[in-house]
């Protein structure tokens, strides 16, 4: 879903770099665009007007605050946009960057180095679109009466995209992703226009239920055709983990369909903390059963590496803010290489989600031993029908290549 980035904050000491950031976000079409020589006036225009602001380019060495202490404060702010860092700087002050960043809630996404360059600009300019995207309201969402309309309606219906290796041909697994559809099929809506609304009404559960069943009863011929016993993969929001019996439930639907928590990958995206008892409780009882877990948009919310290392997790999945433009990315380069070691190490699948430009696939196919691709250069979501119709079609293109 493509968006808009419209305002934008440049926080530098040095009035040159701040006329030149401002002539290339002018020339890239940003529309508003504020300028600060300190960070502490910086901080003061965040805290009148927390959510005025997609995104804040800093540098990080000034006076009296520095870049850090910036991002720490928005942080502790809750600012919502990304922030991005103008300077040179080492694979070492990066990883460190991006952990401190994340341990105090900031969204750093990358950074561009000293002179400015245009195209560099530009490439944030992509992954900010990329990063606010899922939280862009393009459409009106819906209320609860259509809410409640559409899963009394049985509408809640599953799209699927597989995640390939691209070393062996093979798809482990397969995302599987709500869409309502109407009786006549002639209306698909996507998930930004109900699933906040679920959560915020408490009717997350049905959705995820309605879509649950769905998916596995349509698992065995999906099975059938790609010949091999793939996974399912469903998105979970950690609200949902604070109910104990969750596992319960979800056990009982496999069981209806002659499946086990073994076919089963369970998604828990990262935009809500996991910071409570009950939530953590009910992630181990999820292991213990034999679901696997999958760390959901990693690099947008808030775990750090030390959870990685800690929680139950059986993969991670690269949100597509660091996927976008990877081949001239450094920061998102040494964060990606940073990430396949701990998988590597902790014996973690990983996956790379978002992948859209063939630069960005080349790329990543270095990784190729342990990353799985996902994305819509690969396959777009397709209810069941067309699928399968992809499935055969990749099944001609790996026999053909073999």
């Amino acid at each position: 879903m493509a968006v808009t980035i419209n305002k934008i904050m440049v926080v530098d000491d040095s009035q040159a770099i701040l006329m030149v950031m401002q002539a290339i976000l002018t020339e890239l079409g940003i529309a508003d665009i504020t300028c600060c020589n300190n960070a502490k006036q910086a901080l003061q225009n965040v805290q009148q007007a927390p959510f005025q602001y997609d995104a804040i380019f800093t540098d990080l060495n000034m006076p009296d605050m520095d870049g850090m202490e910036l991002i720490r404060q928005l942080g502790e702010l809750k600012f919502s946009g990304g922030v991005a860092i103008i300077s040179e700087m080492d694979n070492k002050v990066i990883d460190l960057a991006a952990n401190l960043a994340r341990q105090c809630n900031a969204h750093l996404i990358g950074n561009i180095t000293k002179p400015v360059q245009l195209s560099e600009v530009d490439r944030l300019i992509h992954k900010l679109e990329s990063f606010i995207a899922p939280a862009s309201h393009v459409n009106k969402p819906l209320t609860e009466s259509e809410l409640l309309n559409a899963i009394s309606h049985n509408q809640i219906t599953p799209f699927y995209q597989p995640k390939v290796n691209r070393v062996n041909k093979r798809v482990p697994s397969i995302e599987v992703l709500a869409r309502i559809v109407n009786d006549d099929q002639s209306d698909i809506l996507l998930p930004h226009r109900f699933i906040g609304p679920a959560e915020d009404l408490d009717l997350i559960n049905l959705i995820t239920f309605q879509l649950f069943e769905k998916a596995t009863e349509e698992l065995k011929s999906i099975r059938t055709e790609l010949r091999q016993q793939v996974r399912l993969a469903f998105n979970l929001s950690p609200t949902q983990l604070n109910d104990p019996s969750c596992p319960d439930k979800l056990a009982l639907i496999l069981e209806l369909n002659r499946l086990t928590p073994q076919d089963i990958i369970l998604e828990i995206t990262e935009h809500l903390p996991l910071d409570n008892n009950t939530q953590l409780e009910t992630m181990n009882r999820l292991r213990i059963r034999g679901f696997e877990i999958s760390l959901d948009d990693f690099g947008t919310g808030f775990t750090n590496l030390h959870q990685l290392k800690s929680l139950p997790f059986t993969e991670i999945k690269i949100d597509r803010s660091l996927i976008t433009h990877v081949e001239s990315d450094r920061f998102s380069q040494v964060i990606i290489d940073s990430l396949v070691d701990i998988a590597q190490n902790e014996q973690l699948s990983i996956v790379a989600e978002g992948v859209e430009r063939i630069e960005e696939l080349q790329y990543l196919d270095r990784y190729k031993h342990n990353l799985l691709m996902q994305g819509f250069l690969i396959c777009k979501p397709k209810p069941k029908q067309e699928l399968i119709r992809w499935i055969h079609s990749w099944l001609r293109m790996t026999n053909s290549n073999s």
